[in-house]
């Protein structure tokens, strides 16, 4: 399964979501609440304490592997993204197929697919380039590191803001699952479901860079 790690940029470090960062989430997460219509995002201490064992679990537990997003400049916890949804390909073939188990040691397996997903940011942190480079710090660790040969992300079709931020990457639509699952607010919703390929990275890659390169360099 995927080992902890530290990923670290220009303006932000992704680390490890641990309970040292519960009181962060809890500031973070208290801003502009209409803001996370389509997004589990923890309000107060409390939330805050449940989502973090609930990722540590997962991590536990071989499915997931959630971050902070930290600023570098003042080290405020800025929000959270993770992976999640790994497939192992590697081993015999067997059926039914073991999806999210890999085939020999546990931990020395990395997966050959996997989602990025479940971010958010505080709202001041919106719009700086922070999830920009977030993800591209989780894309290049997926794709260089672990050799992954597809990352999926999914939205819920009527988060317009996130569907066009992930277009916007180069990544791919691989359509609609209409009335897929229950939306935060209750309602059935339909989601919007994309993917990067191994030989597709390289052009995301740049692609996330120049729009990087074109910013400022903030505090945020």
């Amino acid at each position: 399964m995927p080992a902890l790690v530290t990923l670290t940029g220009r303006l932000v470090r992704l680390e490890p979501l641990a309970l040292n960062h519960v009181p962060g989430l809890a500031v973070a997460g208290q801003q502009d609440r209409e803001a996370y219509a389509f997004t589990p995002v923890p309000h107060g201490v409390d939330e805050a304490a449940d989502y973090v064992s609930q990722a540590v679990a997962a991590q536990a537990a071989g499915t997931g592997l959630a971050f902070a997003i930290v600023s570098t400049a003042d080290h405020r916890v800025l929000g959270s993204t993770r992976y999640t949804h790994f497939d192992y390909w590697q081993g015999p073939m067997l059926w039914p197929l073991p999806h999210g188990l890999p085939s020999g040691d546990p931990l020395l397996a990395t997966p050959d697919a996997a989602e990025i997903g479940n971010s958010w940011l505080s709202t001041a942190a919106q719009g700086t380039g922070i999830n920009l480079e977030s993800k591209l710090l989780l894309l290049s660790h997926a794709f260089e590191q672990w050799r992954v040969r597809r990352i999926a992300l999914r939205v819920d079709m009527r988060n317009t803001r996130s569907r066009m931020a992930i277009e916007r990457l180069g990544a791919t639509s691989d359509g609609v699952r209409r009335a897929h699952s229950r939306g935060l607010d209750g309602e059935i919703r339909s989601t919007a479901f994309y993917s990067i390929l191994e030989d597709e990275w390289p052009a995301v890659r740049a692609t996330i860079e120049r729009e990087l390169a074109a910013r400022p360099l903030l505090n945020a």
